[in-house]
């Protein structure tokens, strides 16, 4: 068997004449999340087919934007491995729910993806090559802003910045000042009066220090997916002592 791998001649792998081309695929290192068609020479074929001794196979990637199965909802959600939790913060930042804890092992990653429909994101290839995987993809870059480009450009979320909670991934909602005025140190109950709280963990934020570096992130973010610039302010505005 030959697989194709950019080059005219492609790469020999040996093959026992019973496996399954999809099991061949993932033997190699290469989890079928990231392949959209196989072809045993020239002829589409499925992860099922068995090709005879010295067949070509050519592996097609995944188009971009990636057409998710009909089962799945929209928008897309996402689940992350224990190593992604900058990228979690990111997503989160920019409205895209996105589950994460960082001593999830890998069996309740692969069963919270299936049970809640979520596109589980690793640079695991083991873990996207688990069988009881519902979906998943492989997340390219080394630093958090190459992944989130990554995951941008593969599944063109829609953005809903300021929205979630980046500590927790709950929604966020306006919260008058007065309400929570107790509940803030002097210096920002003097200094700010735009408030929203986690409807889930009750997390406060306000448009502090670290605004004008997260806004330029948003921003960033939406002019690579066409979204426009965003809004300076929103309900979902970062506090003091976020860091995402």
């Amino acid at each position: 068997m030959r697989g194709e791998a950019g080059t005219p001649h492609g790469v020999p792998c040996p093959y026992d004449g019973a496996a399954s081309l999809g099991h061949v695929v993932q033997s190699l290192g290469v989890p079928l999340t990231e392949v959209s068609g196989l072809r045993a020479d020239g002829e589409p074929v499925s992860a099922a087919h068995r090709p005879p001794d010295g067949a070509r196979i050519e592996l097609s990637p995944v188009p971009r934007p990636q057409p998710l199965p009909p089962s799945a909802p929209w928008p897309p959600r996402f689940v992350l491995d224990v190593h992604l939790g900058a990228l979690a913060r990111r997503l989160r930042l920019l409205g895209v729910d996105t589950a994460y804890r960082n001593d999830a092992a890998d069996p309740e990653l692969v069963a919270q993806a299936a049970a809640e429909h979520r596109i589980l994101l690793t640079q695991d290839r083991g873990l996207l090559l688990r069988r009881a995987l519902w979906l998943g993809a492989y997340v390219r870059g080394s630093r958090p802003d190459e992944q989130l480009t990554d995951v941008l450009d593969r599944f063109a979320p829609p953005l809903t910045p300021w929205t979630r909670c980046p500590a927790c991934n709950g929604t966020l909602a306006s919260v008058p000042k007065k309400e929570i005025a107790e509940q803030l140190p002097p210096g920002t109950r003097r200094t700010y009066d735009t408030f929203t709280r986690c409807t889930t963990c009750g997390h406060l934020y306000w448009p502090g220090a670290h605004h004008p570096r997260l806004a330029a992130r948003v921003a960033a973010a939406r002019r690579a997916t066409g979204g426009g610039p965003a809004p300076r302010d929103g309900p979902g505005d970062s506090s003091a002592d976020d860091a995402a």
